[in-house]
């Protein structure tokens, strides 16, 4: 199965579902945690990436491991309750309200689907 899917797990099979990437851990740090416990209390297996590290860096690093889905989550997000989130191999990002991303990631679960 790790040579069918090319070592990129899809959503369903993925041990990491979401790479959660607060832009700034002092100031967006409490937002990522709480929708850590949303997307974990949704059964939807999460990570949370506060590294010290560059935004950028840590983008790339989700990407190198293949994790489905990276969410984002800066000032904007915050106040809109939002995510900004990218499927991993796609370099679009979109922004979304967080249940509807929480949906959207359990269909992709539900279904199957590569993402």
């Amino acid at each position: 199965i790790i040579e069918n899917y090319g070592g990129a797990s899809p959503t369903w099979l993925a041990p990491i579902q979401v790479a959660v990437l607060p832009v700034n851990d002092e100031a967006h740090g409490q937002y990522a945690e709480e929708v850590l416990a949303l997307l974990e209390d949704s059964g939807i297996r999460a990570e949370l990436n506060k590294a010290d590290e560059k935004l950028g860096y840590r983008l790339r690093q989700s990407q190198v491991n293949k994790i489905p889905f990276t969410i984002v989550l800066g000032e904007k997000e915050m106040a809109n309750r939002e995510v900004t989130y990218r499927v991993y191999g796609d370099p679009k990002q979109d922004a979304i309200p967080l249940d509807d991303f929480i949906a959207l990631v359990k269909k992709s679960i539900a279904d199957k689907a590569r993402y």
